[in-house]
């Protein structure tokens, strides 16, 4: 079965979601980052993926102190994104207790670099964020498009161990709207060795249900269990099926 991976999105320590990425278009939400990762925890949930949004603006992590909260005080996996343009910001992030990090503009900007990281922490810890708008790569927190699209950048890693992607659709990020089915069942199947998460639209059990029947392996749900689309219950019961 398909893994649900929950989504936390720090804006200064708190959870907020984005609407296409859209930092004008944020909803700030009561919960603290650490609450959410032990209900999360307690749903039977391994793995919680988190986005630094300071640290995707700024270059370079703001968020570590609720990191190490988090993981501290919950028992769950965290895949953590947002400003990782160094290895002393990566190890930093390793250092504070993330479990996986999440590159994606040094990956774009400075391929090299990546291979050296893949290398060097194995495929097992780094995960390729390669977010997408109309196809093409986007960086910087979302703010700039460049020329090059996933498929480039698979291929670019594959020979270097790189066994995790997660590409997000921006235009469907936040929408609630259902998520770009065709462009993961393709991904996927060209792409066999790579596990790649599903990120954006997803709005409803649904739409899980039906990646699930495509065989896609990993899907992170965000502004759909905020907006209680989907509900802790829900989560619990398909961890437990799982």
């Amino acid at each position: 079965m398909i893994e649900i991976i929950p989504a936390i999105d720090i804006i200064e320590g708190r959870c907020v979601r984005l609407s296409q990425g859209d930092y004008a278009r944020r909803r700030v939400y009561d919960a603290s980052p650490v609450d959410m990762a032990k209900r999360y925890a307690d749903c039977g949930v391994r793995r919680i993926h988190v986005v630094d949004l300071d640290g995707a603006k700024s270059s370079s992590p703001k968020n570590l102190r609720t990191l190490e909260q988090m993981a501290v005080g919950a028992n769950v996996e965290i895949e953590w994104g947002g400003g990782i343009k160094s290895e002393e910001a990566l190890r930093a992030l390793f250092d504070y207790g993330a479990d996986y990090a999440i590159v994606g503009s040094v990956a774009a900007r400075e391929p090299q670099l990546f291979v050296e990281w893949l290398l060097r922490f194995g495929g097992g810890r780094m995960i390729l964020g390669a977010d997408v708008r109309d196809g093409k790569v986007s960086v910087n927190g979302w703010q700039e498009d460049l020329a090059i699209g996933i498929e480039d950048m698979v291929e670019e890693f594959l020979p270097h161990g790189l066994c995790q992607a997660i590409c997000t659709d921006i235009s469907r990020d936040g929408m609630l709207e259902g998520p770009s089915f065709d462009l993961y069942t393709s991904l996927q199947s060209r792409y066999d060795k790579v596990d790649f998460t599903v990120s954006g639209g997803i709005g409803s059990m649904a739409d899980i249900e039906r990646l699930n029947e495509l065989s896609l392996r990993r899907v992170i749900v965000g502004k759909a269990i905020y907006e209680n689309r989907i509900t802790l219950k829900d989560i619990e019961r398909w961890s437990q099926n799982a």
